[in-house]
This record gives structure tokens, C-alpha cells and sequence, in this order.
């Protein structure tokens, strides 16, 4: 069973345009325990990733991702000249996990102000007050709704 998520970067940190030119990227630098929990113990290879550029105007979806390898330790933590590093992680007994994803699909920008006044999208969690993870779930319903509204039939 396919399960559905929303990943958040910084288009100027990394961008889906990147990801496409790329081909696949790792996932690394989550930490949250929340997200770190969602990567490690449920997302799949195979499940859908909305790609979502934050901390830009405006917020909003830029493509479709898969998840293509699953959770597995994230060596940026234990990597001194890192930026993620983490001194209470290590090989033996690392803290953060991180995923791999691939491109799928690029869409019509789909803005967060687009998506908060789609009724269709109420109580998606991306626009609930104070959530800020940057992995996130969402429903079967919410994902093909903003396809829809980024030009995918």
C-alpha cells in the first residue's frame, strides 16, 4: 500500500530542480524526532512524496518525488565539519536517520495560500497551526487533490 508524504526544503538549499538534475538524492539533516520517527519507521520504498519549497514566496509545491530507499543512518550526523553534526551520534550507534527519493514529476506551482483555500484540503496537516515538520503525512485524498491543482490528471 502506497503511502503519501510532503517533504519541505529550502528552494535555495535545495531545490526540485536539483533533485531532477540529480536524479535521486539522500535525505539528511532532519532533526526532529518526529520526522526522524516517520522516516525510519514508515516511509517505503515506492510511497509518493509532494516536494514542497518553504521559506520562499510564495510557499508551494513544486513536483512529485518517490521514495526510493528506505530509512537508514544519516553519516552527516557524525561528520564533524557538517553542519548536521550531532556529537551524540555515531556509526555504532547513530541518532538520525535519513530516506532517499527520486523525481517523479514537476507541477504548476501549487502556493500554500492555493492550497489553504481549497476547502478540499481542510485539515491537510501541512496547514494546521504549528506544524512545522519538515516530513509530514498526508492522506491519499490531499495528495491527489493537489496534483490535481498542480496540472495532473
Amino acid at each position: 500500500m502506497t503511502n503519501y508524504w510532503l517533504m519541505k526544503s529550502e528552494p535555495d538549499v535545495y531545490p526540485y530542480s536539483q533533485l531532477v538534475a540529480d536524479g535521486s538524492t539522500h535525505w539528511d539533516g532532519v532533526r526532529n524526532y518526529q520526522a526522524r520517527n516517520i522516516m525510519r519507521d514508515d516511509m517505503k520504498v515506492g510511497d509518493m512524496v509532494l516536494f514542497y519549497h518553504s521559506n520562499t514566496k510564495p510557499p508551494h509545491v513544486a513536483g512529485l518525488a518517490r521514495i526510493s530507499r528506505e530509512g537508514y543512518p544519516d553519516h552527516t550526523s557524525w561528520d564533524p565539519n557538517s553542519k548536521y553534526y550531532d556529537e551524540k551520534s555515531s556509526p555504532d550507534n547513530p541518532r538520525w536517520i535519513m530516506v532517499d527519493i527520486e523525481p517523479v514529476e514537476e507541477l504548476q506551482v501549487v502556493s500554500l495560500h492555493d492550497i489553504k483555500d481549497n476547502p478540499n484540503l481542510e485539515g491537510m496537516a501541512l496547514v494546521q497551526r504549528g506544524q512545522r515538520l519538515s516530513v509530514q503525512p498526508v492522506s491519499k485524498e490531499h495528495f491527489e487533490e493537489v496534483c490535481r491543482m498542480g496540472g495532473k490528471q
